[in-house]
């Protein structure tokens, strides 16, 4: 760590107070690393403004975005005083966005006369990622699994129809679970009381309400809920509904068994819904 903070500390030499900066992170308990890569993102900085024939005092809001345009080309020089082979993801540059923003509040702290306020060094927006989802006939596999995998045939309808709904309609697994018998209307509508306290409908479609369908006439008790769990059922409590956990491992395991790589889970499926 050592030899990695003397390559560089010529270069950040000449920023004001920058020795308090180290110091300030060293006491309040940062690792190493982490106060390396501080050192080495504001080498950047500093190489920029000898590049284009800059004073730390003479900065300006137009030299934060300079330099933000700095970090997006291939024209910059590493910490090693070597151009760039490739251009940086907007999280690298964020990273170093902050490391000087980081900076600058310090500066303040100590009531040094920055020449520019934290705030205008603004982040870029981040690329979303978008969750990776199973190709159609995969989902629908594991939709049917329940029918391949499980052995009691009130389970298999059961997770049959629990999967057709999740599909269906794009509801979160908490919904699904916490649903009751009264929210579903003979049309297949279902009333949903979301975050927020949000009432909105859904629809199933014609194949998961006749799955649905098929499995509530397997139901001669009253328990309110609409998917309830079959060990305990002789226990006198009115409240019993299967767990969220309980799903979630169910279609991992059946994602096991089917041999689908990407990862599959009540999310995902709700994912497949706005996707296909």
């Amino acid at each position: 760590m050592a030899e990695k903070q003397n390559q560089i500390k010529n270069s950040t030499s000449s920023l004001p107070r920058f020795d308090d900066f180290l110091l300030n992170l060293q006491t309040n308990n940062y690792s190493q690393e982490t106060i390396y890569n501080y050192e080495r993102d504001l080498d950047v900085f500093i190489r920029f403004l000898t590049e284009s024939r800059f004073e730390f005092e003479q900065i300006t809001k137009t030299t934060i975005l300079n330099y933000k345009a700095y970090l997006i080309s291939r024209d910059r020089k590493t910490a090693k005083e070597k151009l760039s082979e490739k251009k940086l993801g907007s999280y690298s540059i964020n990273r170093m966005l902050s490391s000087l923003r980081s900076y600058l509040r310090f500066l303040i702290e100590m009531d040094y006369n920055v020449p520019v306020p934290p705030e205008s060094v603004k982040l870029m927006k981040t690329e979303k990622k978008h969750p990776q989802v199973a190709e159609l006939p995969e989902l629908i596999k594991l939709i049917e699994a329940p029918n391949q995998f499980e052995k009691n045939k009130l389970v298999i309808l059961r997770n049959r129809a629990i999967l057709e709904v999740l599909f269906s309609t794009g509801m979160r697994i908490s919904e699904v679970t916490n649903l009751k018998r009264n929210q579903i209307d003979n049309s297949g509508r279902i009333f949903i009381m979301g975050k927020g306290k949000k009432e909105r409908f859904v629809y199933l479609t014609q194949r998961a309400y006749e799955h649905l369908q098929s499995y509530l006439k397997t139901r001669s008790d009253s328990l309110p809920y609409l998917f309830i769990p079959y060990s305990g059922l002789n226990n006198p409590k009115r409240d019993k509904k299967i767990s969220p956990n309980y799903l979630q491992e169910r279609i991992k395991r059946y994602r096991e068994y089917l041999g689908i790589n990407v990862p599959t889970s009540a999310h995902s499926l709700r994912h497949g819904f706005a996707t296909y």
